[in-house]
């Protein structure tokens, strides 16, 4: 019984000495969101885009988006707008990365041309949006370090509370994020933006999440809140399409003006 118990004590004393920090804590909770949300290969859906001003004034776009999963990178992501008639044909090409900036193209049809949006230009605004050009990308695990923060519930759901620092700040418009994830599924339920002067800027809610493959829960509504200027951006997301055959020449830069 004393060799049991002296077991015991000494496994109860490594345990502790190997908690996992805060860090490591906050690492491990994102690993296991990427990976939930991993798998899916490519899909297609639909959304509308609803601005608001500060006077609350809306205007809508209609957009299609299609995404391909990339196994040793970030994914790569085409949306189009097809209306109003003013932003018709207007495309962004986004390849994300692991580690490097990512590279993204935005066709403008009254001009003619694919513009790169520059590494320093990510943190402006999407088409007039309250999501930036670095928001649209996919959210890649190397590119920021992680805190645990605190168990808190979001509208009575237990969530982890993490803190993302991006690792490239010079470029990022983020100074960091902190992200509420629902504890059983480990989905995103909404999010704190702050600016390089860690000034509240935006929170994200995402609601209206569905079950596809069997794994994979997407958000059906997003919602960005501007507290600086007043404005805000929703997202309505439909007609979720799965194993497309997507390829890598279904996001070609070079045809983006070709686009219907």
């Amino acid at each position: 019984m004393k060799v049991l118990l002296v077991l015991c004590s000494l496994f109860f004393c490594c345990g502790q000495a190997h908690a996992a920090t805060a860090t490591e804590k906050g690492y491990e909770i994102i690993v296991e969101a990427d990976r939930r949300a991993s798998g899916f290969g490519d899909y297609t859906m639909d959304m509308e885009m609803i601005l608001r001003d500060r006077a609350k004034q809306e205007s809508h776009r209609s957009i299609r988006s299609r995404v391909l999963e990339i196994a040793s990178d970030g994914d790569k992501s085409l949306t189009i707008f097809d209306s109003p008639k003013d932003v018709r044909g207007t495309a962004l090409l986004t390849f994300s990365h692991k580690l490097d900036d990512d590279d993204q193209w935005l066709y403008l049809p009254a001009l003619k041309r694919v513009k790169r949006i520059s590494s320093s230009n990510k943190s402006g605004p999407f088409m007039g949006s309250e999501f930036a050009y670095e928001d649209l990308g996919s959210r890649e695990v190397e590119k920021y370090s992680y805190r645990y923060l605190a168990d808190e519930d979001v509208d009575q759901i237990p969530c982890f509370v993490v803190e993302l620092i991006p690792k490239n700040t010079e470029n990022s418009g983020y100074n960091r994020i902190v992200s509420w994830l629902d504890q059983k599924a480990y989905r995103v339920v909404k999010e704190d933006y702050y600016d390089p002067k860690n000034r509240l800027l935006k929170t994200l809610k995402l609601h209206d999440y569905r079950l596809y493959l069997g794994f994979l829960w997407k958000a059906h509504h997003l919602q960005m809140v501007n507290h600086q200027n007043g404005k805000e951006t929703d997202l309505l997301l439909s007609n979720f399409k799965f194993n497309n055959g997507l390829t890598d020449q279904d996001f070609n830069k070079n045809s983006l003006q070709r686009l219907q």
